[in-house]
């Protein structure tokens, strides 16, 4: 095996490390979210995006981009949690084209009762990481990462 080879099989490594500890959180995050508050991961993704916008709402394409769907799969998410009553699209007044999506008082309250659940399982889980040693440095790395002031403001 070749230099390159090695370069190659050390991103591959590295990918299929990344993979096992999110497919790690996601699972611990779905259970407790399911069983807590009746939610999968990526409904709490867009009420938790939804969330932090300040009073504000998403386009569809930009709720797509925050929970890594694509477009048809973010309408068919966005028409279960309005169906649910957790959030309510708008038409853009100045683009007929634009629909926005914004919480609903419901979904508000169900975020904040959902937080608490979602923060503890990850925590949780990423020590549960820490104990298998292909998974620590990455979870030591995530440690290290500077979060944004708004997502510390909550």
């Amino acid at each position: 095996m070749g230099i390159a080879d090695d370069a190659v099989e050390v991103r591959a490594h590295g990918w299929r490390t990344l993979a096992a500890l999110h497919g790690a959180l996601d699972t611990a995050l779905e259970k407790a979210l399911q069983a807590e508050h009746g939610l999968s991961v990526v409904e709490y993704t867009v009420l938790d995006a939804l969330g932090r916008q300040d009073g504000w709402h998403m386009r569809m394409q930009q709720l797509a981009r925050a929970t890594a769907l694509s477009g048809s799969a973010t309408t068919r998410l966005v028409s279960r949690l309005e169906d649910r009553e957790l959030l309510t699209r708008i038409l853009c007044k100045d683009d007929r084209r634009g629909i926005y999506t914004e919480l609903t008082d419901a979904g508000r309250a169900l975020l904040e009762r959902a937080r608490p659940t979602h923060d503890a399982a990850l925590e949780a889980a990423l020590a549960e990481a820490t104990e298998t040693p292909e998974l620590a440095p990455l979870v030591e790395a995530l440690h290290g990462l500077t979060q944004p002031a708004q997502a510390l403001q909550r």
